[in-house]
């Protein structure tokens, strides 16, 4: 990066400008060509405010599902233009936080790269017009899809950036920024995703195609506990035993850990799938690894075991590891896992994350936090299809590099609804973690304005 394009990046955040009109009034200051009026960043910026000024409408689980029942064309173009329209708050929101931060956080590699996507975004979605018919409303949908790849690289480059910022920020300063800044993005993906989800399923009823009555946009309305961590058990146990690239030498080479599951097996309740699925997978991975690297030399390693209870109120999983628990030099609380700081989680400066990080951030695919993005990267059709039969031949998954967002996000996801997620270390001898999930749908996402 030339020093030109690095000054007008720091000065374009610490301005509050979009980089994009300071280079253009930075290039024409040198051709001798009069600058824009600074009228224009003033008219921006009051944009910005006018719509940072206004609250999110948050929603329940319960209101997207009753919403998108019995769709017509009126209520369709209806949810097109809340989304529309609520979208810009929301992004401007987040903006807020970024102009906020330090300027010696604003110069870290990545943060300034997620500012741009998001003042592009909230740009795009401020000068959209209004939806009124079914073609517009399928082309707001394709516009839509254009954004969440865009957005993609926002998580890796977030997470680079403010790691290399906390040695400049409090824990309770960078820990808050970054559980609003992730639950805002799933909250955005949420609205995005689901109008995608109904468009389609709406299109497919009056072409009179099949339709699967088993869902409301990405809502599961009788989602399988049970069946949820069967299908991640089935893909992990798939792996080869040295995956992570940490197994010690010379070790056993054992087949991964059983998974036992027990409690209310039928357990159905309305959820989104990707959310419980990526918790889910993520927790069963960390005991898996935990547990092979506790027992290197054994031929068969302990289970692992999956207690499903259903309340009244919430559905509760329970995973429990013989991995020897949490006990290490890096952190001192279990909760600490769920830090971005390294005064809580020494990990998050380590060089390799801080690699894996630079990686993954440059990759246009970025990070999408689910379970089939994770499944995607393994590059082989046929592994899918073989983990679905519980088999293992024919070559080895690649998985994504270890950037230690795992359990931060399974606890953002665990949260969002008004959930939980709880870590508890017997060291020396295993892990309990416990995931809460509220049943009835009637909490409002977990916004912060």
């Amino acid at each position: 990066m030339s020093w030109t394009h690095y000054t007008l990046r720091i000065t374009a955040i610490a301005e509050r400008r979009p980089l994009t009109k300071l280079r253009s009034h930075h290039v024409q200051a040198h051709v001798g060509v009069r600058p824009i009026s600074s009228a224009v960043h003033f008219y921006q910026n009051r944009q910005l405010e006018l719509y940072a000024s206004k609250k999110a409408q948050r929603l329940t689980l319960r209101q997207l599902v009753f919403f998108g029942r019995s769709l017509d064309e009126e209520r369709m173009i209806k949810g097109a233009n809340y989304v529309r329209t609520e979208l810009p708050v929301r992004i401007a929101h987040r903006l807020r936080d970024l102009q906020a931060l330090p300027y010696v956080v604003v110069t870290q590699e990545g943060v300034a790269k997620v500012y741009e996507l998001y003042w592009s975004a909230f740009e795009k979605f401020r000068r959209y017009p209004q939806i009124n018919t079914l073609a517009e409303n399928d082309a707001f949908c394709q516009f839509l899809r254009g954004l969440l790849n865009e957005h993609a690289v926002v998580i890796p480059n977030l997470s680079l950036g403010l790691s290399l910022s906390s040695p400049y920020l409090a824990p309770e300063r960078l820990d808050a920024f970054m559980r609003r800044m992730l639950v805002s993005r799933i909250s955005r993906r949420v609205l995005a995703e689901h109008h995608i989800a109904l468009s389609q399923d709406a299109k497919e009823i009056r072409e009179g195609r099949h339709f699967s009555d088993d869902h409301v946009g990405i809502i599961q309305t009788g989602l399988n506990v049970k069946e949820c961590i069967d299908r991640c058990t089935t893909y992990l146990r798939c792996r080869p035993p040295d995956v992570d690239g940490d197994v010690a030498e010379g070790g056993s080479g054992a087949d991964w850990s059983e998974v036992v599951i027990d409690g209310h097996l039928d357990t159905k309740f309305a959820y989104i799938r990707e959310h419980l699925e990526y918790i889910v997978f993520e927790l069963l991975k960390n005991s898996f690894r935990a547990t092979r690297l506790k027992h290197p030399n054994v031929s068969q390693l302990p289970p692992i075991g999956a207690t499903i209870v259903s309340g009244n109120n919430h559905v509760t999983i329970r995973i429990s590891d013989q991995g020897g628990g949490l006990m290490m030099p890096q952190i001192k609380s279990p909760s600490d896992l769920f830090s971005f700081s390294h005064l809580r989680n020494a990990t998050r400066l380590e060089d390799a994350r801080l690699g894996a990080l630079r990686t993954v951030s440059s990759r246009k695919q970025g990070v999408r936090a689910t379970v089939d993005e994770q499944i995607d990267t393994w590059q082989r059709p046929s592994e899918a299809r073989r983990a679905e039969n519980g088999t293992n031949q024919g070559g080895s998954p690649s998985p994504l590099p270890r950037i230690g967002i795992g359990l931060p996000m399974s606890n953002i996801f665990a949260n969002y609804f008004g959930g939980s997620l709880e870590l508890i270390s017997m060291d020396g001898y295993g892990t309990d973690v416990y995931l809460r999930l509220p049943r009835l749908g009637t909490n409002l996402e977990g916004i912060e304005v």
